[in-house]
């Protein structure tokens, strides 16, 4: 089977990258997930800045989650930079968030992203919410064969 593109998660916080990577393994998804602690370390992997400057390392991700409050910088701005970015238009951001604030919400998708899902305290509840993801946003071929 051919290694599938990475999902690249922007979240700050160590638990909830832990349960989200649970919840993609629980779903059976073959992505590999890479975690940026910050949306300065998402932007430095989709420009391809060092030490992710090897495309055939760290390749271009089938899909973006995308945490709103993080530090340095947040997730509006990686929103913001990613829409100004014409040839990673195809890479869809998903605000993954605590946030269900409605002005968030809005300004989200004003800035180009494609889905915005509340983070469930709920651990199968995560486990559907990333299945529902993996089944709109991925390609075919990401999915685990029910």
């Amino acid at each position: 089977m051919a290694q599938q593109d990475p999902i690249l998660v922007a979240e700050d916080d160590e638990n909830d990258a832990f349960l989200l990577r649970r919840a993609f393994q629980k779903a059976g998804l073959s992505n590999p997930l890479i975690f940026a602690s910050n949306g300065q370390e998402a932007v430095d992997y989709l420009r391809g800045e060092p030490p992710y400057s090897d495309r055939n390392q760290n390749p271009l991700p089938s899909l973006l989650l995308l945490d709103l409050k993080m530090p340095v910088v947040d997730g509006f701005d990686v929103l913001a930079w990613l829409k100004s970015q014409p040839a990673l238009q195809k890479v869809p951001a998903i605000v993954f968030s605590s946030s269900g604030e409605p002005e968030d919400v809005m300004k989200a998708q004003g800035l180009g992203a494609v889905d915005f899902q509340v983070k469930p305290s709920d651990f199968l509840e995560l486990v559907r919410v990333v299945q529902k993801l993996s089944a709109r946003w991925l390609p075919e071929g990401s999915r685990a064969a029910k």
